[in-house]
């Protein structure tokens, strides 16, 4: 026997001597494939049947576990420390903003009104913001707020050696140094993330005032709703017209077309003295509001009138017969000027503002814009691919148009009549019914009928949508803008009339609403 089969021997005796009666010690081989063995579960309070040697009785002992095993109820321990930066971030600057007004802490079985998710999605919108600047300034070395910036035409000169020894040393002390602040930001963006932000705007979803308005009609193609600029809601019921003063809440009946004929539209002039009122026949009928007495009965179209819009002195009117007339209400002629050029119901018509540009829609699928001195269209746009409807001039660009699809189409597109060309469009996702500009502010709000009945707040020319106002249950066929520009009223098949604060208010045209607050009224 050798050498080393002895030293085995006699290890081997050495450990019977010591081990207590009856204990076999495994072969020494199995020590060191245990001892060289990683923990696959450290965490897990049971173990594997490898982990302990067997003893006699048959259990395992912990006791006889292996010196390189390591215990359950260890935990690891690292020598290095990485600092949560995010945290310090969040401590320092106020980046989850909150409403200015408290509210009391919602349970967990309480649903969330919608007001208050709009506004939620505000202060979320402008803490993206403030992150969006941070980023690009730390990227950029510019301040993204200042478009004009020199810097971002300059390229970098980022392999450009230069020394900073000298700026080094000779501000080594000074507090503002970037290696002593508790922030890995730079100062500049320090001061984005300091400055005063402007205050999200918040719009209600819910209506400050509901009508209830029977007899409604629910066509696409009828336009019986307006807003005069003495605060007066006209609305076409039936056979019969209603007026509804905003300021006093009094509603009376101005007018009845007599039956089987219905009213099919409304326009009122610029002063709010006359009320145009179109009907199934193919009648306009002219009613002095004063003295609630029909003045004049204007004929020519032989189906009914669908929309009639006022310039001057100048009524136009669009049938189903897919005629537009032009009336000058001075004269004894019932027209003066025919335009013919849609295939199908004139549906949609809006003078521009200084007159000179008639746009108008219709069930051909078509949006034509006329000249007023020409019986020719001007341009004929054929973009749509559903009848054209909803159409609004820009109050504040010059030759911008907007102007809305039906169910196949749901864009609202803008063109520039003064070179005919388009200049954008935007998917809605629903059918287009309305739209009008805001007086005061470069916004936009949509009505819409299939498939989500809402109305919508945009920000041109962006298209952001600002809000979203739910409520009706049909589609919403009518719009109306109030005198001073804040306040929209919608009409919709389900035969009421809702009142939504949506355009800002300056401080020379704030007033009182006690006179618009209310529940439910009926216009009857």
């Amino acid at each position: 026997m050798n050498g080393n089969e002895s030293d085995s021997s006699e290890h081997d005796s050495d450990a019977e001597n010591n081990a207590p009666p009856g204990f076999k010690p495994p072969p020494r081989s199995e020590f060191i494939i245990r001892r060289t063995r990683p923990v696959e579960n450290t965490s897990s309070s049971t173990f594997d049947s490898h982990d302990y040697p067997p003893s006699p009785s048959g259990m395992r002992s912990p006791t006889m576990r292996s010196p390189g095993l390591r215990s359950p109820s260890r935990k690891l321990v690292y020598d290095r420390f990485i600092p949560m930066r995010e945290r310090d971030l969040s401590e320092l600057y106020d980046l989850h903003e909150s409403p200015s007004t408290p509210t009391r802490p919602r349970s967990k079985n309480q649903p969330m009104t919608p007001g208050q998710t709009h506004i939620t999605d505000h202060y979320r919108q402008a803490q993206n913001q403030a992150h969006d600047s941070v980023i690009a300034n730390e990227l950029m070395l510019t301040d993204p707020r200042s478009p004009h910036d020199s810097s971002l035409n300059s390229p970098r000169r980022l392999f450009t050696y230069s020394s900073t020894t000298t700026h080094n040393t000779m501000h080594f002390d000074s507090p503002s140094r970037q290696i002593y602040a508790p922030t890995p930001v730079s100062q500049e963006s320090r001061n984005i993330l300091l400055s005063p932000r402007k205050g999200q705007r918040a719009i209600s979803r819910v209506p400050f005032k509901v009508l209830d308005a029977p007899d409604l009609k629910d066509d696409f193609y009828l336009n019986l709703v307006d807003w005069s600029s003495k605060n007066v809601l006209g609305v076409g019921l039936g056979s019969s017209v209603y007026l509804w003063s905003a300021a006093t809440g009094n509603v009376h009946q101005l007018c009845d077309v007599g039956s089987p004929d219905t009213v099919t539209s409304l326009a009122w002039t610029s002063s709010a003295s006359y009320l145009a009122v179109g009907t199934d026949k193919g009648d306009i009928q002219i009613w002095d509001v004063a003295v609630q007495k029909r003045i004049r009965t204007m004929t020519g179209h032989t189906q009914r009138v669908g929309v009639l819009a006022w310039s001057d002195h100048t009524l136009t009117s669009g049938s189903r017969d897919r005629k537009i007339y032009h009336r000058d209400v001075r004269t004894q002629e019932m027209y003066q000027q025919t335009l013919i050029s849609h295939s199908g119901e004139v549906c949609g018509l809006k003078w521009n503002g200084s007159g000179t540009q008639l746009a108008s829609g219709g069930n051909d699928n078509r949006l034509i814009i006329w000249d007023r001195e020409s019986t020719k269209p001007q341009f004929q746009f054929r973009t749509h691919q559903a009848a054209v409807k909803a159409i609004d001039w820009n109050p504040h660009q010059a030759g911008v148009l907007a102007s809305g699809g039906g169910t196949a189409d749901r864009h609202i597109r803008f063109w520039n009549t003064m070179t005919g060309t388009s200049i954008g469009a935007h998917d809605t996702g629903s059918q287009v019914c309305n739209l009008a500009w805001s007086k005061t502010t470069n916004e936009l709000v949509s009505t819409h009928g299939y498939s989500q009945n809402q109305v919508l707040v945009w920000k041109y020319p962006s298209m952001h949508q600002i809000a979203s106002l739910p409520g009706h249950t049909l589609r919403v066929l009518y719009l109306a803008l109030s005198p001073d520009g804040q306040t929209i009223v919608t009409g919709a098949g389900d035969e009421t009339l809702r009142f939504w604060n949506v355009f800002q208010k300056s401080k020379s045209e704030r007033r009182d609403d006690d006179g618009l607050s209310g529940a439910i009224t009926t216009i009857r």
